[in-house]
C-alpha cells in the first residue's frame, strides 16, 4: 500500500516537473508573457490589423479653476458722514457714473453759500481798487500837465506816482483774493459732489453691505460691484508644462453648474512666478460672457491647449501592450509577430501617439494582442466585405 502511494506521488511530481520545462520552453525570447503556443505547425490566432498613421494633434492638459468678474470694485465713499439714501440693493445693474447712494450734505451746502458770498466781496473789492486805480492815473495824469506849466512841484509828481503804485498793488490783491475765493469755493462744490456716490463701473451689484443711517468713512465699502460681461478663471499649470503655452492659446472650459456646456477662453496672461511649494505657475484664461449665463466662483473644468498643432504618428489603443512593464506593440512579420518596444505620448480620444519604436507603414496587431508573445503564428481577420 506504501509502495503505491509512493508510485502515486512520484508519476505527479514528474507531470508537474514536466509542464513546468514545457512552460519555460514556451516563454517568448523577448522576456513577454504570451497564449500561443507558437513555433512551427502551431495553430494561427486570429488578430485585427492596422497601420500606424500621421496626423495632426494638439497637446492639452486639464485643469480646474473658478469664475471670477474680469473687474470686482468695493466702492468707498470719499468723505465721512451719514448715508441719507441708497439706490441700489443685490441684483441691480448699474452703470458707470450711475448715483447709487448719498451722504448727508446739510453742513457743506451752507459751506458752499458762505464761499460764493466770500468770493462775491473779493470781485466787489476789486471792482474798487479799479475804480481807485482809474482815479489815481487821472490824477496822476493832471499833475504831469500842470507840471509841464511848472505850476505843480516834483514832490507833488512824485506823490501821484507813488500813489498809482500803490492803487496797482492793491488791484492785484484784491485780484489774487478772488482767486482764492474762486479755489475755496470750487474745493467745497468738489467735496458737496462727493456727497453722492457714484459707481465707478457698468455691471451688477453683488453685496450691499450698509443701510440707510449708517455713519460711513472713506474706508467703508458700501457695495460690491461685479462686471461680468467677460469673466476669467485662474488655472495652476505645472513647470513642466507652462513653457508650451503661449498668451492666445486656446482653451475649452466646461461649466458643471450649466449641464457640461462648452465655453471657448484664450489665454490672457501668463505668471513668470512659479509657487515654491507645487511647483505650478498660476496662468489668466479670459472668457466672453455678454449672454450672462456664467456667474462668479462657478467651478471650470478646463482643457488647455499647450502649443500649436503638430504632426504625430498615432495608433489604437486596443494595440498597446506592456512586457516587463515596457509598453509596446506587435508588429506583423508575414504569418508571425515580433514585440516591439515603443515609447508614447499623448493621447487623444481612443488613439495614443507614438513618439519612437514604429513608422508608419509596419503593420500591427489592432486587437488581440494582450495574449501574444513574440513568434506566434497569426492569421488577420478582414472586416466583412473586405
Amino acid at each position: 500500500m506504501r509502495r503505491t502511494v509512493f508510485l502515486t506521488a512520484a508519476v505527479a511530481l514528474g507531470g508537474l516537473l514536466a509542464f513546468r520545462v514545457y512552460q519555460e520552453s514556451g516563454a517568448g525570447t523577448d522576456g513577454s508573457k504570451g497564449g500561443g503556443s507558437g513555433g512551427p505547425g502551431s495553430r494561427a490566432q486570429v488578430v485585427e490589423a492596422a497601420t500606424p498613421e500621421s496626423s495632426r494633434i494638439t497637446e492639452q492638459v486639464s485643469l480646474v479653476g473658478s469664475l471670477r468678474a474680469a473687474q470686482r470694485v468695493e466702492v468707498t465713499p470719499k468723505l465721512s458722514g451719514r448715508v441719507v439714501e441708497i439706490r441700489v440693493d443685490r441684483g441691480d445693474w448699474v452703470g458707470a457714473g450711475q448715483v447709487i447712494a448719498r451722504l448727508e450734505d446739510d453742513e457743506l451746502r451752507q459751506q458752499v453759500r458762505r464761499a460764493e458770498a466770500a468770493l462775491q466781496v473779493a470781485e466787489a473789492s476789486v471792482a474798487q481798487r479799479e475804480a481807485e486805480l482809474a482815479g489815481r492815473q487821472l490824477e496822476l495824469d493832471r499833475l504831469q500837465n500842470l507840471a509841464r506849466d511848472g505850476v505843480v512841484s516834483s514832490q507833488q509828481l512824485q506823490q501821484a506816482e507813488t500813489n498809482l503804485q500803490v492803487s496797482n498793488a492793491q488791484k492785484a490783491l484784491a485780484r489774487a483774493q478772488v482767486a482764492q475765493a474762486e479755489a475755496e469755493l470750487e474745493e467745497l462744490r468738489i467735496r458737496l459732489g462727493q456727497t453722492e456716490i457714484v459707481s465707478p463701473l457698468t455691471g451688477s451689484v453683488a453685496q450691499r453691505y450698509i443701510d440707510v443711517g449708517a455713519l460711513v468713512s472713506s474706508s467703508t465699502p458700501l457695495v460690491l460691484i461685479l462686471d461680468l460681461s467677460t469673466v476669467k478663471t485662474v488655472v495652476n499649470v505645472p513647470e513642466r508644462e507652462i513653457n508650451k503655452i503661449a498668451v492666445g492659446n486656446q482653451a475649452r472650459v466646461v461649466v458643471d453648474a450649466l449641464a457640461g456646456r462648452e465655453f471657448q477662453g484664450r489665454v490672457l496672461r501668463i505668471s513668470p512666478l512659479l509657487d515654491a511649494q507645487t511647483r505650478t505657475a498660476p496662468v489668466e484664461i479670459e472668457l466672453d460672457n455678454r449672454d450672462g449665463l456664467l456667474k462668479a466662483e462657478m467651478f471650470a473644468r478646463v482643457d488647455l491647449n499647450l502649443e500649436a498643432d503638430r504632426d504625430a504618428l498615432m495608433i489604437p489603443r486596443d494595440s498597446l501592450v506592456y512586457r516587463s512593464n515596457r509598453p509596446g506593440v506587435f508588429v506583423i512579420d508575414g504569418e508571425s509577430v515580433r514585440f516591439q518596444a515603443v515609447v508614447t505620448g499623448v493621447a487623444e480620444g481612443d488613439r495614443i501617439e507614438v513618439v519612437s519604436g514604429l513608422s508608419v507603414g509596419e503593420t500591427i496587431v489592432a486587437r488581440g494582442a494582450n495574449l501574444l508573445k513574440t513568434g506566434d503564428s497569426v492569421r488577420v481577420m478582414h472586416p466583412e466585405g473586405d
